[in-house]
């Protein structure tokens, strides 16, 4: 005897409800997903912009300048005394940013070819 697997659409239900799950939407809104899914795509993809710029600035206020003057004046050094366990949780954040921008930049640069 022989058993017949059938999917009864159970893929794409599992694809509505992991977008609506990503996107914090109510278990109500699953069926709108599976129907009409562009409003929650470009939902999706204003996120991901979104998610993008706050990485971007994060990368941006985590490098060195030295051409900015400070509050205090043209360029005064200020030193300012920290743990040694923070200043390595801090380059270890650094570092986290930086990767995902490479990644964000190589991901883009893939799908322009």
């Amino acid at each position: 005897m022989s058993i017949i697997k059938a999917d009864f659409g159970v893929e794409k239900r599992q694809a509505a409800r992991r977008l609506r799950t990503l996107l914090s939407l109510s278990a109500l809104h699953e069926a709108n997903v599976r129907a009409n899914p562009v409003p929650y795509l470009e939902r999706a993809s204003e996120r991901i912009y979104q998610l993008e710029k706050v990485l971007f600035e994060a990368a941006l206020a985590a490098r060195p300048d030295g051409d900015e003057p400070s509050e205090d004046g043209p360029n005064t050094a200020e030193s300012v005394t920290i743990e040694k366990s923070e200043y390595l949780r801090l380059l270890a954040c650094r570092d986290i940013v930086e990767t995902a921008l490479k990644q964000i930049a190589g991901a883009d640069a893939d799908a322009e070819f």
